[in-house]
Order: C-alpha cells, then sequence, then structure tokens
C-alpha cells in the first residue's frame, strides 16, 4: 500500500525516539498530506499531525522505533541523486537528506571548459553514468535538477575547488585581486541559488593551492548569507591537530560556523590522539566559535586512488599529471616523495602500500586489480601503471583508521553522522550501505558507546540544526514527515568490503514528505526528494 498525495495515514504502536535526545515514549504518528501548505520549491509535502486528526489508513509499526529520517552531513552522492532512481545505497539505510558537493569538488559551478577536467578527476569518486544530461552549469540549475524529482532530499555545499578551477584553472598560485573578487562573486552566486555552505578539499587539487587568506576571503563571503564552512582540511596523518587547529583559525577570522568534515584521527602515530583535536573543537567553542564535525563508524577511508600523489603532479589537470606519470624522472620523484619523504596527498606520511587497496577501476581490463593491495600488484611502479592505464579513474580505500579514535570522537557533543559514501567502484567502500544501521546496530546496540536517543540525536536534530533547517529532524506535529521505522533489536549494517552493495537488516519503512520509499524493506518507486536551499535564498 501506497500513500496517495491528498491522503493521510497513522504509524501506530511504535516508539518515538523524537531526534531531541529526550527520552523514548510509545505513541502513534500522524502523517497529513498538508494541502495549502507548501515547501520553498512549491510542492506540497506530507506533514506530522496528531495521530487523533488523521483518518487513517492504519499502519501497525509495533515494535518498531519512529524516528526523523537520518541527515547524511557528507556524501558523494551528487550524480546519483540524477541518474540513479532507486539510489537504495541511502535510501534502505533511512536516509532522507544528504548534504552534497563535499571535499571542495563537485560539478557546479562550471563552465564549459571545466566541466570535463571535473568529469575526469571524479570520476574515482562518481563514475561518469552514461547519459547523464551535464546541461546545468550554476548552482542553481543543478538544484533545479534534482528538485525534478528525486529519490532523497538534497542540499548543496559551494565546492572552493570547482570554484577556483573556474577561474584560475589547475594552477598553483595564490589569486590577484581581481581573481579573488571573481571567485567571492561565484561562492555569493552559489549561496543566492540555495547552497548552505561552501566545503574545501585541501588535499586534493586544485583546493590544496589556496592559502588560508583565500579560504578565509571566501568564507566571509559564506558567513555574510548565513552558511557554514565544512573543509577537508589539510592533513589528517603527520599534523593533524595542527590541520583542525588551522580550520579553527579560518573559520574564527572568517566569522563563519565551522563543521569538520569525516572528523578521523588516522594513522598508526596518531592513535589515541582524538581527545587532543576535541579539547581544541572544546576551547574555540569557548570562545564563540560555532562548530559541529561528522564522522562515519569504519577504520578505513577512501577516495579515487590518485590522491597520495603529491600536489605538484596534479598541476596544470589530468592530462599534465598522466605526462608526469609516463616520464621517468618524474616518476623517481613522485615515488621518492610518496615512499620517502611522505607527500602531501597522503598527509606527510610516507605510505605503506599494504594500506591501499583498489575498490573500482573505470576500464573493465582492470578489473582483476579490483580488492587487491598495491603491494600485491607490486608496489609503487605499478601503483603509476595502474593510474596511467585507468587514465586517473580508479578509486581505492585506505587502511589506516585508529579504533579508540573513532570512538572518542563520535562521543563529542557536537558530533554528527556522514557516511562519506562513495557509490563508484566494483567494491566500494561499505560505508556507502552501512553507515547508519551500523551506528545503531554495532555502536549503539551492541558496545553501548551511545545510547539508542544519543545515537538518532545525532543523524537528525542535530545535522539539521547545522543545516539551518526548522521543519525536520525531530517527530512533532507541523514537521515534515521525513521518517524511518527500524527495529532496534535486529537493525544491522550487512555490507562489507568483499560485498559491500547489501542492504541492511531492521529497516522495513522510509518515508519523505509522507511517501514511502523503503515499505516492508522494499524500495518503492516514488522520488519526492527535493532540494533544502540554504538562508540566503530567495525563491523566483
Amino acid at each position: 500500500m501506497q500513500r496517495e498525495p491528498g491522503g493521510s495515514v497513522i504509524l501506530r504502536g511504535g516508539v518515538i525516539v523524537d531526534g531531541t535526545g529526550a527520552p523514548r515514549f510509545q505513541g502513534d504518528v500522524g502523517i497529513s498530506d498538508d494541502v495549502g501548505i507548501s515547501d520553498d520549491v512549491g510542492i506540497s509535502g506530507g506533514r506530522i499531525i496528531p495521530a487523533s486528526d488523521a483518518s487513517g489508513p492504519v499502519i501497525d509499526v509495533s515494535g518498531l522505533v519512529v524516528a526523523p529520517g537520518f541527515v547524511d552531513m557528507h556524501s558523494h552522492s551528487d550524480l546519483a541523486v540524477l541518474a540513479d532512481p532507486a539510489h537504495e545505497a541511502k535510501v534502505r539505510q533511512g536516509v532522507t537528506l544528504e548534504v552534497l558537493g563535499q571535499d571542495g569538488l563537485s560539478y557546479a559551478p562550471v563552465t564549459d571548459a571545466t566541466l570535463d577536467p571535473l568529469r575526469a578527476q571524479l570520476a574515482g569518486w562518481n563514475g561518469d553514468p552514461p547519459g547523464l544530461d551535464w546541461s546545468w552549469r550554476s548552482v542553481g540549475e543543478y538544484l533545479d535538477r534534482i528538485d525534478a524529482g528525486a529519490p532523497v532530499n538534497a542540499a548543496y555545499l559551494i565546492p572552493h575547488g570547482t570554484v577556483r578551477l573556474a577561474v584560475l584553472g589547475a594552477e598553483n598560485r595564490a589569486p590577484n585581486s581581481a581573481e579573488l573578487m571573481a571567485m567571492q562573486e561565484l561562492v555569493a552566486q552559489g549561496m543566492r541559488e540555495g547552497a548552505v555552505g561552501m566545503s574545501a578539499g585541501l588535499t586534493y587539487t586544485p583546493g590544496m593551492y589556496a592559502d588560508d587568506a583565500e579560504l578565509v576571503a571566501l568564507n566571509r563571503v559564506v558567513a555574510a548569507a548565513g552558511g557554514y564552512y565544512s573543509p577537508h582540511h589539510r592533513n589528517y596523518g603527520a599534523r593533524v591537530v595542527e590541520a583542525y587547529a588551522d580550520c579553527v583559525t579560518i573559520a574564527e577570522e572568517a566569522g563563519v560556523p565551522l563543521h569538520l568534515a569525516h572528523c578521523h584521527v588516522n594513522f598508526p602515530q596518531n592513535r589515541g590522539r582524538a581527545g587532543e583535536v576535541l579539547a581544541l573543537l572544546e576551547k574555540a567553542q569557548a570562545r564563540g566559535v560555532d562548530v559541529s564535525l561528522d564522522s562515519y563508524p569504519y577504520l578505513a577511508s577512501a577516495t579515487y586512488l590518485q590522491a597520495p600523489l603529491p600536489s605538484w603532479a596534479h598541476e596544470g589537470g589530468p592530462d599534465a599529471t598522466l605526462e608526469r606519470l609516463r616520464d621517468p624522472a618524474q616518476r623517481a620523484r613522485i615515488l621518492h616523495e610518496i615512499e620517502v619523504t611522505g607527500s602531501d596527498g597522503h598527509h606527510g606520511v610516507p605510505i605503506d602500500w599494504a594500506t591501499i587497496v583498489v575498490t573500482g577501476v573505470q576500464d573493465p581490463a582492470l578489473e582483476p586489480h579490483v580488492g587487491q593491495s598495491i603491494a600485491a600488484i607490486g608496489g609503487g611502479e605499478r601503483y603509476l601503471d595502474l593510474l596511467v592505464a585507468d587514465r586517473l579513474g580508479s578509486s581505492c580505500r585506505i587502511e589506516v583508521g585508529n579504533e579508540e579514535n573513532v570512538r572518542t570522537v563520535m562521543t563529542s557533543p557536537c558530533h554528527t553522522v556522514g557516511s562519506d559514501g562513495i557509490l563508484a567502484g566494483s567494491r566500494p567502500h561499505p560505508r556507502a550501505w552501512g553507515t547508519f544501521p551500523r551506528y545503531l546496530g554495532h555502536y549503539t546496540r551492541e558496545l553501548g558507546v551511545l545510547t539508542l536517543e544519543e545515537c538518532v540525536e545525532r543523524m537528525t536534530s542535530r545535522p539539521a540544526r547545522r543545516l539551518g533547517v526548522t521543519d525536520r529532524g525531530v517527530v512533532a506535529p507541523g514537521y515534515r514527515a521525513d521518517l524511518v521505522c527500524f527495529d532496534p533489536d535486529t537493525v544491522r549494517a550487512n555490507a562489507t568490503f568483499d560485498e559491500p552493495r547489501q542492504p541492511p537488516d531492521g529497516i522495513p519503512h522510509v518515508l519523505i514528505a509522507g511517501e514511502f520509499t523503503v515499505r516492508d524493506g522494499a524500495r518503492t518507486d516514488r522520488l519526492p526528494g527535493r532540494t533544502v536551499r540554504g538562508r540566503s535564498w530567495t525563491p523566483t
């Protein structure tokens, strides 16, 4: 049974965990179609109403928790929301809102000159779906495309690296005053068109070429528009605490709220140091800095396979990088930095090739390498050969996490959940399919690191507040009926590194604006997702 527009529904007999952190309680939830009440893009959407005011039908949710829909604060579904109507990786987890445009690199705003290089650079994150209509150029046009109907709601961060590429290309230099003004105007335009903030990818090109003064100048524009700054910062390895401190300094000087993307403290030398990072953030909050963060509940990270290359190897764009990788002298220099001194692309830590595992390739002839470590393939020279053969399109996971740090970060009072889910490749990281049920099942039910109420709050109202969303993230009358029903005793992630595309157990129902996107554990054909636009956006 699907709820049709114009009807109402009662979810009866569930345990409500309302998203605020308050204790759970037994209750019924009514959902109305809200005829006459429209969202910002003019689409009537289901709202929560008292069950006594709903006329049915009745859905028995006895034994299930009814919670707000989950918010993925760090997502790489930028193309999936357009090209994959089912989008089961996120929908089946109970995700109803994803934040796109992460790590300083995405597909808006773009120009005719920058779109193809971005598609090549980001193929290891997002693939390159055949037949996709790439006719948008601005942030507004991209968001309008999502508003035509999507599997989830979506918010967007203006990607700093994409903006920089549009103005400076792939050059490693500071902008002059005119170029900086052009970048500021692109950011301001994106905010006017609905972005909620700006992301940065400071170990990825071209974002890594920016100095702090550039980032402060752009973030002042973001702050004026009511947005926030979300950096993938400069170093998660040899200088991890200093790099987090640098993020705080930039936000403080710009007067912008700070949201730390995938806040992990990785590599063996940083075992046990997450507490230092949290102490740093607590001191910043005491000074008045608005700080939040997200993390995923896994030890391995994931990115495109070219990421460990030193920054200078990326200058000039993908074609220039490939030329360097074919040159024997340049190859030797690259490998010395990666293997001996520690490249800036690998956070200043000399690489252990056994920790780099290939998870996806663009060329089917290279598929036998998927699931192999670079050490198993043959080490650094074979790594460079693979990058050339796949034209930089491969993806990988990097096994450098620390369990105690992962647990420490998730206990932070400013913690939210972000999957950082990369969907491309034949063996993507299981976080794309398993982040939210793994938090609920493994870290909450099995380990007790979080209470159920704490876990749900981190997935719902807390991220909604960061996004400036006032009508969702809580189960209460008047809020949008973005909801998930799950069994707290059986919910679990089934995705593994060997079989990552496995849906979870224990999440039978998911709704967006009162429409079922998952019903009795099966994906429906509904596409009720729309954009959530920032504070400075005015509908035209």
